[in-house]
């Protein structure tokens, strides 16, 4: 996409990830964003590889996998347009521990995570708002599992 800056950071704003940051701060994400489009079918990462970026999803849906030995590929989870994806890159020497497949043509901004660690050193405001907003992701998560857990060893009607 070659969208002029100001639609682009005005996507980001639009973005649920993107809300609570002021506009300098997004003229700072900016610099580390571009957009990715993945074919159904296709991967944004692959399991093992080296966790370099995080993923905010625009459209379409992404299903995280995992290859369980004996069992074959297992779907974790199903992203859809607002959700972030990755959140391996936050560590030193990370790498993917699941596959992030697209069930349907998807499109995402990728933030280089080498540039966000950057930025978020350079603007320690901008570090704590994306650091709420991944930690708030990561409740949602939780609460996702939590229910599935419960529908899954719930008995009876």
């Amino acid at each position: 996409m070659s969208a002029p800056a100001g639609d682009v950071i005005a996507e980001l704003r639009a973005h649920p990830f993107g809300r609570v940051l002021t506009e300098p701060q997004l003229e700072r994400l900016f610099r580390c964003a571009s957009v990715l489009e993945v074919p159904a079918g296709g991967f944004v990462f692959r399991e093992g590889a080296p966790a370099d970026g995080l993923f905010l999803i625009r459209g379409g849906q992404i299903v995280l996998e995992q290859q369980i030995p004996g069992q074959g590929t297992v779907q974790l989870e199903t992203l859809r347009a607002g959700d972030v994806l990755g959140f391996s890159w936050m560590f030193e020497r990370e790498r993917w521990t699941l596959d992030a497949r697209a069930v349907e043509p998807a499109e995402l901004f990728a933030l280089d995570g080498a540039c966000v660690k950057e930025q978020m050193q350079a603007d320690p405001a901008l570090g704590l708002a994306i650091a709420m907003q991944l930690n708030h992701q990561l409740y949602l998560r939780l609460e996702r599992v939590r229910m599935q857990r419960l529908d899954l060893y719930r008995t009876g009607p």
